[in-house]
């Protein structure tokens, strides 16, 4: 562990953290869809009440399908917390289940499925890396008090990190609230990983011309001194799905399908929200989606997979995918395989717990007190 330069944590690469987590047994990897589907419904039945399986809205059918709740990132935490199962399976990447760890009571357990899922956004913005650009932003701008959000998409440590510095967390929904209560309490935002969202926010606010953005990958171009001036820093991270959402995608499906509207995620790139209808959450296009009357079209600007699931679940709705066939999954949540599903569920009938996710007490303290300032928005 490596303690920070600018915080009372010690921490390490995520890469390092989650280096002990186990791989699939090879006997699982051929397992055909009718055949686990069996023995998982048989693991659940066995099981009981002592475990519930959550299931992001990214996650393919094969998870949701078996999941108690199916949702967002935060929403499901909080549906763990409040159930009284012994043991949480996420169908998420590793932020996700770190979350929910830190809401849950001590005696639940959290589990991960794959090894492998881990948000390539949230390892765009390691708390050591932050710390090292925390300690020379702050120094370039020594009499101004620089308030930390990060997003809700970053790992436990980060979370725990803006605690420390006088910071919270928000979510997609919430970040305009927490920007304005960290103006209330400071002078300038740092705001990561989600350069994106950041900037989409600052418009929201009538912020656009406070903007400046830290580049941690090109030690030639960081100027703190110049970075330092501006009242909005903007870490230069994003989601590599919604990245891939252009301008043209959305005029092209307003050219194949007039009347159509389009809802996208403030996670993409500043023109393609102004360029589409409505921006918002997960929960957000869902409930847009929901509230739709009958033959509208909506054009949804996110993860292929919710967009999958809302034309199963909606079908007197004509849902699109924005992008088409160039929209693919998100490769962090397509490792939870549900054969994965099947292997951690039939270990816990067999008594042994694998794949666990356990954030540090120091960390889990803090990064509590992250989320609690973000409920106070």
């Amino acid at each position: 562990m490596v303690k920070m330069e600018t915080a009372e944590i010690e921490t390490d690469l995520s890469l390092f953290k989650y280096d002990n987590l186990e791989q699939l047994p090879p006997r699982y990897r051929e397992l055909d869809e009718a055949e686990r589907t069996a023995r998982i419904e048989a693991a659940l039945e066995e099981l009981g009440d002592d475990v519930v399986v959550l299931g992001h809205n990214y996650q393919r059918r094969e998870i949701v399908e078996h999941a108690d709740f199916i949702g967002d990132s935060y929403q499901l935490s909080k549906e763990a917390a409040e159930a009284d199962a012994k043991y949480v399976i996420f169908g998420g990447v590793t932020f996700m289940a770190e979350s929910a760890d830190i809401i849950t009571d001590d005696d639940q357990t959290v589990i991960l499925p794959s090894m492998e899922a881990s948000c390539p956004m949230a390892g765009m913005a390691e708390a050591l890396q932050v710390d090292a650009a925390w300690a020379e932003i702050t120094a370039a701008a020594p009499d101004e008090n620089i308030i930390p959000i990060t997003y809700m998409n970053s790992y436990a440590d980060l979370k725990a990190f803006c605690a420390s510095q006088g910071g919270l967390v928000c979510t997609s929904s919430n970040a305009h609230r927490a920007f304005e209560w960290a103006f209330e309490r400071g002078d300038k935002v740092l705001f990561l990983p989600d350069k994106h969202l950041g900037e989409n926010t600052a418009y929201r606010l009538g912020m656009e011309d406070a903007i400046a953005e830290w580049d941690p990958w090109d030690p030639e171009g960081k100027d703190a001194d110049e970075v330092a001036q501006s009242d909005i820093v903007l870490w230069d991270g994003y989601c590599q799905v919604h990245e891939r959402f252009r301008v043209d995608h959305v005029e092209q499906i307003r050219e194949a399908n007039p009347g159509a509207k389009i809802i996208v995620h403030p996670e993409c790139r500043r023109e393609v929200v102004e360029a589409a209808d409505k921006a918002g959450s997960t929960a957000e296009i869902c409930r847009t989606v929901e509230e739709a009357d009958p033959g509208d079209t909506w054009a949804i600007g996110t993860e292929i997979h919710l967009t999958n699931h809302l034309q199963r679940w909606h079908p007197d709705v004509n849902v699109l995918p924005l992008c088409g066939d160039a929209c693919m999954d998100c490769n962090a949540m397509r490792q939870i395989d549900p054969n994965y599903l099947t292997w951690v569920l039939e270990e816990l009938v067999a008594g042994r717990e694998r794949n666990v996710i356990e954030v540090a007490p120091e960390e889990k303290e803090l990064a509590g007190v992250a989320l609690e300032r973000m409920l106070e928005v």
